[in-house]
């Protein structure tokens, strides 16, 4: 067996800033404008296709065809080279989507606040993830074992559930439980 040692920072920089470098600026832009079109380009060119991919996968597990609305390139090409500040006209997020829909959607669907996806706000299964997560740090064998800061970890677990859990709260809970998962599956061991 053939060990790597693995520079996880440095992949993750380097990824970072090519992505960065081959996003597209437009003339005079600059500031803030630049900023959110290379968030928005990350998100399109990686975030997105993670989802579309996730998306094509359950749905095809199931034998459902989902269509996804705000996909057409056309459109997608047509809102990321809008300005951001008429992307944000009204200070919320969504503000050309939300203006454009306001006449066919009733006011509680247009006006709702944003929620990411895959989303569940139920805390119980915030609950679940640190049941589980406790059950991998008990068991001392876990694969993900050497990637964590055991102490911060600890202090996650006994951190108090919010009424209302979200993705962004979760995500120190789900990314290494889902990579623990991958590690086991495919018996991948870690020399660091």
């Amino acid at each position: 067996m053939t060990c790597t040692r693995l520079d996880l920072p440095g992949r993750r920089s380097d990824s970072y800033h090519d992505a960065i470098a081959e996003t597209p600026v437009l003339p005079g832009e600059s500031g803030l404008e630049k900023r959110m079109r290379e968030l928005s380009y990350l998100n399109l060119t990686r975030f997105v296709n993670t989802l579309l991919d996730r998306k094509d996968r359950m749905s095809m597990a199931v034998g459902l065809e989902v269509r996804v609305p705000f996909c057409d390139h056309r459109l997608v090409e047509y809102v990321f080279n809008a300005p951001w500040a008429m992307k944000k006209f009204d200070g919320r997020e969504k503000s050309l989507l939300r203006a454009a829909t306001r006449d066919v959607l009733p006011k509680s669907i247009a006006e709702r606040v944003k929620a990411p996806y895959p989303s569940t706000q139920d805390s119980g299964y915030e609950k679940k993830l640190r049941d589980r997560f406790a059950e991998v740090l008990s068991s001392g064998t876990a694969p993900i074992l050497p990637l964590l800061d055991l102490s911060r970890v600890q202090d996650r677990l006994t951190r108090p559930v919010s009424a209302e859990s979200t993705q962004i709260t979760r995500i120190d809970l789900e990314v290494p439980l889902s990579l623990n998962a991958w590690l086991e599956s495919y018996d991948v061991t870690l020399d660091l």
